[in-house]
């Protein structure tokens, strides 16, 4: 009989933060959270800045579908609004890592997973709409040098 040997994690060298319903689309959050996955906190936040005032776009690999190329990526979009949302994410685990006793500078984002979230009505003249929302989970841990 073969037994697996788990690599457990030690809890003490990460960090995590969880957001339900915000108000950003889902392919977004999917397209941003495969650009800064296994990025470096520092270098992540500021990609996300460099988003935000249009300097580089966050390449669109998966829901790339009529859209146009931007320089030096294949397809690509700048999601501002999402960009913003999971900046503030980003800014809140490193509070929560320095809380722990973490050391801000060696982390490096382990996780990052997008779900979509509840979808409310917005009413209309003649229809309505669902709204889009997200949830958004970001792991973060602690590089041993």
């Amino acid at each position: 009989m073969v037994e697996k040997i788990k690599k457990q994690k030690t809890e003490e060298h990460h960090a995590k933060v969880i957001s339900q319903n915000l108000p950003i689309s889902t392919k977004h959050c999917i397209e941003i959270a495969s650009f800064i996955r296994f990025k470096n906190l520092k270098k992540a936040k500021f990609l996300l800045e460099q988003v935000i005032i249009k300097k580089m776009a966050v390449p669109m690999k998966r829901f790339n579908r009529d859209t146009g190329h931007k320089p030096g990526i294949a397809s690509g979009r700048y999601p501002v609004k999402a960009c913003e949302h999971i900046l503030k994410l980003l800014d809140a685990i490193e509070a929560n890592a320095e809380y722990k006793g973490l050391n801000t500078d060696n982390l490096k984002i382990s996780k990052v997973i997008s779900n979509q979230g509840s979808g409310i009505w917005h009413h209309g003249r003649k229809r309505r709409r669902r709204m889009k929302r997200s949830h958004v989970e970001i792991e973060v841990e602690e590089i041993q040098k």
